[in-house]
């Protein structure tokens, strides 16, 4: 006869909720408080209605900035500022690309040139370059180029041109850093493997490099045609009819100077807002690639959230 071995009552394992009937205990979680958050907020809120307050309160006749805003003249001031904006940056960007490969050559005296130009304007301010520019008649009395042209300086030196030198070249020397920096950014065995198919250096800079260099370059360059609407201000100085300019003519005719400073300040605001999304979907095309998947624009996710929220009511 086999001996049995008593292994005590088996081991059960604890009761579950189903077990005994009894649920286990629900967590309650707490949120932390953040009472900094609601004193800030409380401040913030008060200083801004302070300021609000202020304002309402001063000698600003609120009537004359509505009735100015679509003065012909500020509208004319306004297409002036859109104008020497574009045709500086754009001059600006030209200049940038071809000083940054200068500054990229193996051949030191392009190189130096290269170095030479973006040290001087980015050392001096813009609004002496636009002065000397002005100045410049009283240096030069003609421009002799030969047989191709010639003429007096005071004639070729107008407001427009004045204003386009100086802020075109001043641009170019801030141009010329970010597209090197974007230049360099693109792996060199790109270049190299472009070389060994054949392309010359130039067909490489051109179909290889400059392409994938755009990712890096347009963020920058947009931020830098956004200060160029506010910079361009600085040309009423050469006599050049912008926005300011325009809006300084009507407030010192009629009275109302710090009237129409708001009026600028409005049009600035609406030009730099216009032109900052068309620079966040300009940089979303270039990302393409670099990304696996763009983040959704603000009105995707404005729809997404109607869509949530549509789905919730008919669920209820």
């Amino acid at each position: 006869m086999t001996d049995k071995i008593d292994k005590g009552p088996a081991a059960t394992p604890p009761a579950g909720p189903g077990a005994s009937g009894t649920p286990y205990e629900a967590i309650k979680a707490i949120p932390v408080r953040h009472y900094g958050r609601w004193v800030s907020a409380v401040v913030v809120a008060v200083l801004l209605a302070w300021l609000v307050y202020a304002f309402s309160q001063g000698k600003i006749i609120w009537g004359t900035v509505g009735d100015k805003l679509f003065d012909s003249s500020v509208l004319s001031g306004l297409g002036n500022t859109i104008i020497i904006s574009v045709a500086s940056m754009a001059l600006g960007l030209v200049l940038g690309i071809l000083f940054a490969v200068m500054r990229l050559s193996h051949n030191p005296v392009t190189s130096f040139v290269s170095w030479l130009y973006i040290w001087f304007f980015r050392g001096t301010p813009v609004y002496v370059q636009l002065l000397v520019w002005f100045s410049l008649p009283l240096i030069f009395q003609y421009i002799n180029l030969g047989p191709i042209y010639k003429n007096e300086t005071v004639d070729v030196m107008t407001p427009f041109m004045v204003a386009l030198l100086g802020l075109g070249l001043n641009e170019g020397a801030y141009m010329a850093e970010i597209v090197r920096a974007g230049i360099q950014s693109v792996d060199e065995g790109q270049s190299e493997a472009s070389h060994a198919l054949g392309m010359t250096r130039t067909q490489t800079m051109r179909r290889i490099v400059l392409p994938q260099a755009m990712r890096v370059i347009i963020p920058p360059t947009g931020n830098e045609f956004i200060n160029m609407l506010k910079t361009s201000s600085l040309v009423s100085a050469v006599q050049y009819t912008e926005l300011l300019r325009a809006s300084s003519n009507i407030g010192s005719t009629a009275g109302a100077i710090i009237e129409m400073y708001f009026v600028a300040s409005i049009w600035y605001l609406a030009l730099t807002s216009v032109f900052s999304v068309g620079q966040y979907y300009l940089e979303r095309r270039y990302a393409r690639g670099s990304l696996r998947s763009l983040p959704p624009t603000p009105l995707q996710r404005l729809k997404a959230n109607l869509n949530m929220f549509r789905r919730t009511e008919v669920a209820k």
